[in-house]
């Protein structure tokens, strides 16, 4: 998600992008259980701004669908989304992946090689709706070649897809859920987001 930020908001500069690991699951939620989950969220980023000594200027959180883009997915996005920007004091967004992040990664075929020279994204699951791919995680282990595709290698093709350009040109290929979060974090007015003052 980092680079995904980067990329669409270079106006952060160094700003301290922090990463907040929590199990708390949203999709599954409604109600005031949603409201109650998105603010204790919302509640440790603002207490790791703090120890930062700087401003909450955006919030993303993350979660894996599970699931297609499909009708389930814009009933639990809507949901979700609509709560997380009621009960934000800044500007967020919803990374809502449809099946899981690796599918998004899959829209950029040509940094995976640029990670690792033997990975080669085979033709069948370039250029499609990847939103439409069960468990994309398990098709990049078994098709990518060697060595074999880990969770951890996910930053490191994403940033070679930012740092290439990749990211800039777009995707080849869709995925619904992929859009949305851009389009999401493409409405954060660039003047809300500072450059830190230094000195």
């Amino acid at each position: 998600m980092a680079e995904i930020i980067k990329q669409h908001h270079p106006a952060l500069g160094d700003a301290r992008l922090v990463e907040i690991s929590d199990k708390t699951r949203l999709k599954t939620a409604s109600g005031p259980e949603l409201t109650t989950r998105i603010r204790t969220i919302i509640g440790k980023a603002k207490g790791r701004a703090l120890r930062a000594k700087g401003p909450l200027v955006g919030l993303v959180i993350h979660e894996d669908l599970d699931g297609f883009a499909d009708a389930e997915y814009a009933r639990i996005r809507a949901k979700v989304a609509g709560a997380l920007s009621r009960e934000s004091p800044c500007d967020s967004a919803l990374a809502l992946a449809a099946w899981e992040s690796e599918a998004w990664l899959l829209l950029f075929p040509e940094a995976f090689p640029a990670v690792r020279s033997n990975w080669k994204v085979p033709a069948q699951l370039q250029g499609r709706d990847t939103g439409t791919l069960k468990s994309p995680k398990e098709e990049l282990k078994r098709k990518l070649g060697t060595p074999a595709f880990r969770e951890s290698d996910g930053p490191k093709v994403a940033e070679q897809a930012r740092s290439s350009g990749l990211l800039a040109s777009g995707p080849t290929g869709t995925n619904h859920s992929y859009k949305d979060f851009v389009d999401e974090l493409g409405r954060w007015p660039a003047a809300a987001v500072p450059r830190p003052r230094r000195g």
